[in-house]
């Protein structure tokens, strides 16, 4: 009777140190914009490379930049973090070659919907302008606001000044700081200042409505490094603005440093106690892109016909380094919120249905 006595109670502390821990995971999603399947698994494409309407003539450049006798070789060179550790550390998904296949579940295939069904875990098919009104559907960071050992440690961080719709910030209560919103609404020290001085002075290539992610970036690292929330999504936008413009030279540059901004976000995690072991990263994009017809990689939407295809990588604590995943499957965007929130030892749950996860092993 003592030996079951014994059993039970540390079986409780177990259980208890297990809920302890999953409380105190940390979740960091990023996005970046449009960035097609095709050049995260089999890097810069050639053909477009080489045509005079995209290449800005530099093609020269290019090839001895991105080029390579291999997808492999080329996707090294265009993402090194991605195929140096993530491939090494974590998991990669969508890659069609192999029929891994990754899809956006709303019919739309342009922004707000996709980050809407990233967010959400769900699709709304009345969600079908990049105007929509406030989001009225609770998504992922919302959810981990309304929790006690989560509440004040959630932020986001866009360059598009959607998000604050998309992620409803009234209602929400965390801060969404998106576009040329003043970052020091985030946080009010001398480095998130000297941001906002530059934001406000800074050339706008993109209007209004977007800024270079530049700016994005570093007043998401200062936030994570200062305010140290629990819950960060960081969205960039310069991949899907660049291949717009047609200029693929400056998509491939924006894909490449977009790169390296997410080695730099993981490199510090892996140096601060409070965040080594208990972050999980989830990276994706919003859209695809075309690329059956070469010429429609600028665009997506309905009327082109590839658009809707994907892809995803997670890294963390409870993801095996499984690298590339090669075996065939079908996954949908709607899935990755709740597979966020598995990883992270939770279930997102809200007054709407949320699509079951990924299994991921």
């Amino acid at each position: 009777m003592k030996k079951i006595f014994s059993i039970s109670i540390v079986f409780s502390l177990f259980a208890l140190k297990t809920f302890a821990q999953d409380n105190d995971q940390r979740l960091i999603v990023i996005t970046t914009d449009g960035f097609r399947w095709h050049e995260v698994f089999k890097g810069m494409d050639e053909e477009i490379a080489r045509d005079k309407r995209y290449n800005q003539g530099d093609s020269l450049n290019l090839f001895k930049t991105y080029g390579g006798n291999s997808p492999e070789a080329k996707r090294q060179k265009l993402l090194p973090f991605f195929w140096g550790t993530i491939a090494k550390q974590g998991q990669l998904y969508g890659n069609r070659n192999v029929g891994n296949q990754v899809d956006n579940a709303n019919p739309y295939w342009f922004s707000y919907p996709g980050y809407s069904e990233i967010m959400t875990g769900q699709v709304d098919t009345l969600i079908n302008s990049n105007d929509y009104m406030p989001n009225p559907h609770t998504n992922l960071l919302e959810f981990f606001n309304s929790k006690p050992s989560y509440i004040g440690k959630v932020a986001a961080f866009a360059a598009w000044g959607a998000f604050d719709r998309i992620l409803n910030e009234k209602r929400a209560g965390f801060p969404v700081i998106n576009a040329f919103d003043d970052p020091t609404v985030a946080s009010n020290d001398p480095k998130m200042k000297l941001i906002s001085d530059m934001l406000t002075d800074s050339h706008k290539p993109f209007g209004t409505g977007e800024c270079l992610d530049v700016f994005t970036h570093h007043a998401a690292m200062n936030y994570l490094q200062t305010k140290r929330p629990k819950v960060l999504y960081i969205s960039y936008g310069e991949t899907d603005e660049f291949a717009h413009e047609a200029k693929y030279k400056f998509y491939l540059e924006a894909a490449h440093q977009f790169d390296a901004w997410v080695g730099e976000i993981w490199n510090w995690i892996q140096s601060q106690p409070d965040y080594k072991g208990k972050t999980t990263l989830l990276i994706t994009t919003d859209h695809g892109r075309g690329d059956l017809d070469k010429t429609k990689w600028t665009g997506h939407g309905q009327s082109i016909s590839d658009a809707h295809e994907i892809w995803f990588a997670v890294m963390g604590p409870k993801v095996s380094p499984l690298g590339e995943i090669k075996t065939a499957g079908q996954y949908y965007q709607k899935q990755l919120a709740q597979t966020a929130a598995k990883l992270v030892g939770t279930k997102f749950e809200c007054e709407h249905e949320v699509t079951e996860g990924v299994e991921i092993k």
